[in-house]
């Protein structure tokens, strides 16, 4: 609950991203941006590479977001982030910002523009990566308010769904993240300087047919003569899983530096 009201102070008032926009019914998109965005408490300017985030909130002449937007294009949205960042210490050193003002800077891509980043990002040492979903809003906030914390970038991958692109009611889509979660299709987990930790563990895993099986774009794999697929896809989930607990540290991730 002290969380939620963080999240209701840091607004302020007024949302971040608005209604009006023309995402889908069900998309996890805007719960995913209201999450990430107040749980920051400074000013921050969003970097938006193209995708459905983008194209279904600016809508000319109209726009849905309350804070400083930029479009760019899927390549370079880390690069115009960063040049955003440079520009604010130009601006300090010119005293057109005031010095002790901190404006966080925040990149949204999609379409799996960054979706191989979570390793990449691992590979590179950044202070502080981590995996997300939509639906456990709670963990994301708190993993948001780590990352901006950090001394550099950092890096969230969350999983939201698409119900017309996959497949499924938009009433279940609560349903079918919290699935690929307990499948550990989609294990959450941070990397704090190198080091991995687990921020949640199923209690009894659930076979992928939990998550596969709600998903239209799927329906092919449980056919009979498809099972061997199923079982191939098990085994990989099995062993990733696997993977990633070996490398976790067996006690919390430690908060990372700043």
């Amino acid at each position: 609950m002290s969380r939620l009201k963080t999240l209701v102070r840091n607004q302020s008032g007024v949302q971040p991203l608005r209604g009006g926009h023309s995402l889908c019914q069900g998309c996890g998109i805007p719960m995913v941006v209201r999450t990430v965005l107040s749980t920051i408490d400074r000013p921050t300017v969003v970097v938006n590479a193209t995708g459905c985030l983008e194209v279904a909130t600016t809508r000319y002449p109209t726009t849905a977001w309350n804070v400083p937007w930029l479009h760019v294009a899927f390549e370079n949205a880390a690069a115009v982030a960063s040049g955003v960042e440079s520009a604010q210490r130009a601006l300090r050193r010119r005293h057109a910002l005031p010095g002790d003002e901190d404006v966080a800077v925040v990149v949204f891509a999609g379409d799996g523009g960054t979706y191989d980043l979570t390793a990449i990002a691992i590979a590179h040492h950044a202070p502080y990566v981590a995996q997300a979903v939509a639906v456990h809003w709670h963990d994301l906030s708190r993993k948001v308010e780590l990352a901006v914390g950090v001394d550099g970038p950092a890096f969230i991958n969350v999983l939201t769904d698409c119900p017309l692109g996959w497949g499924h009611e938009p009433r279940i889509s609560a349903r079918v993240l919290n699935a690929a979660v307990d499948t550990c299709f989609w294990p959450l987990y941070e990397v704090v300087d190198g080091t991995y930790g687990l921020s949640y563990r199923p209690e009894q895993p659930e076979p992928i047919e939990s998550w596969l099986g709600l998903q239209a774009r799927f329906a092919h794999l449980l056919a009979d003569e498809n099972r061997q697929l199923v079982a191939e896809i098990q085994r990989q989930v099995d062993a990733d899983w696997d993977e990633l607990l070996a490398r976790c540290a067996p006690e919390p991730s430690p908060s990372p530096r700043n």
